[in-house]
């Protein structure tokens, strides 16, 4: 009996074990029960080191674990030399096949000794169950499964459903946080709609929940096991995770959503915010077992190029308006992109002198957003028209950088 890992099957594709009288078809059907992940049977004639051929019966089953992967091959082998035509080779040249027949008999003592008078029952017995084994049908084989390991009642296993199905809602918040922190923090917007607080806060619920699983949950240990004492896995997630989604967690949007905050905390909240991103690193790390499929890949492309392309917008808008006004002087620079969207647009700045003494008016930043996406999407496709271009020193270094960036 032999256990062969399934990313380790390609041994049997190689030819060290078979010689000039094994059979070609036999070869093929071994290659493709291993391709296939399936069970099955042979009669297959392979070759010792000394180069004698020996006849097996060969029984190959797959064992899967939980989730239903084959991650190892269990392969039976049995010597049925006594049960087959003598076989000529190279030192039995020449011999007749009576002699052939008694060197194989005297070379299988062991399955002489099974053939021993029994009783008319146990030879009945024997016979019958002889005949259903070397019977070239998988159906006797059983079903392996790995046990799944013993936990703790208040333990969830890492890869059980309702932990995978958890992870994918995780997945597609972080997604979700992903866009609209940094869109909020540029635009230092105040979520006073109901309907989206309600959701931000939703949001940081289930983000709270999922810390509260997450000292609940096994995970593999450096050799491969896995670890489910409780006192290790709240170490372990204390050293490793726990920070990042405790302030991931934290209800910024509530605290800015208050018209009394004061702009200085308001502006450090909603920075804040950006340690979110941070869980992006467990986004990658479970996207990971999906880049073998071809069209995972594109789909996780598109979706990259899509954020890269929202975070460098945010970014470029920030740094337009930051510049767009004067400190100095307290007046407009008339050659700003974002002076010119708004003379184009039919929506000027205008100075208030008689009320804040600032200046107010511009795009709204549903057209700001737009604009800035647009610019940043032909900047990363190296496209560029040109009707929206960095005036300042800084929009120009900010451009030659993203310009490097989507020429890679």
């Amino acid at each position: 009996m032999e256990k062969i890992p399934a990313n380790t099957v390609t041994v049997w594709k190689k030819d060290f074990m078979y010689g000039e009288l094994t059979d070609k078809k036999t070869i093929d059907k071994v290659r493709q029960t291993f391709d296939n992940y399936e069970s099955n049977c042979f009669e297959v004639l392979l070759y010792r080191k000394n180069r004698s051929p020996v006849w097996f019966y060969m029984q190959v089953a797959p064992i899967r674990n939980e989730n239903d992967k084959v991650v190892l091959f269990l392969c039976t082998f049995k010597d049925i030399t006594l049960f087959k035509q003598p076989i000529e080779d190279e030192t039995t040249k020449g011999w007749t096949k009576f002699a052939r027949l008694t060197r194989a008999l005297t070379n299988n003592r062991n399955t002489l000794q099974q053939l021993a008078p029994v009783s008319k029952h146990e030879v009945t017995h024997k016979q019958s169950r002889l005949a259903e084994v070397l019977q070239l049908n998988s159906d006797i084989l059983p079903q392996y499964k790995q046990e799944a390991p013993k936990t703790p009642p208040h333990i969830i296993l890492h890869y059980c459903t309702f932990k995978t199905t958890w992870d994918w809602v995780i997945l597609i918040l972080t997604f979700y946080t992903a866009i609209m922190v940094p869109y909020n923090v540029s635009f230092k917007t105040k979520q006073n709609n109901i309907v989206w607080l309600v959701l931000d806060s939703v949001v940081d619920v289930i983000f709270l929940v999922d810390i509260v699983l997450n000292f609940h949950t096994t995970f593999v240990g450096p050799g491969g096991e896995v670890i489910s004492d409780p006192k290790l896995i709240r170490m372990n997630y204390l050293k490793t995770w726990f920070v990042i989604d405790l302030l991931s967690c934290l209800p910024y949007d509530i605290i800015n959503a208050f018209e009394n905050v004061d702009e200085g905390i308001s502006s450090l909240f909603s920075s804040l915010k950006v340690v979110r991103l941070l869980r992006l690193g467990r986004v990658a790390r479970k996207l990971d077992h999906y880049l073998e499929y071809g069209a995972a890949v594109l789909v996780l492309l598109v979706c990259v190029f899509g954020l890269v392309a929202h975070w460098l917008a945010c970014i470029w808008y920030s740094i337009g308006d930051y510049e767009v006004i004067d400190e100095a002087t307290n007046t407009i620079k008339r050659d700003s992109w974002l002076y010119q969207l708004a003379i184009s647009i039919g929506s000027p700045y205008r100075y208030n002198a008689s009320g804040s003494g600032q200046w107010e008016g511009g795009p709204g930043k549903d057209s700001l957003y737009i604009t800035s996406l647009y610019f940043t999407m032909t900047s990363l496709t190296t496209i560029g028209f040109g009707n929206i271009a960095p005036t300042t020193d800084g929009e120009k270094i900010f451009s030659v950088a993203m310009m490097m960036v989507g020429c890679k």
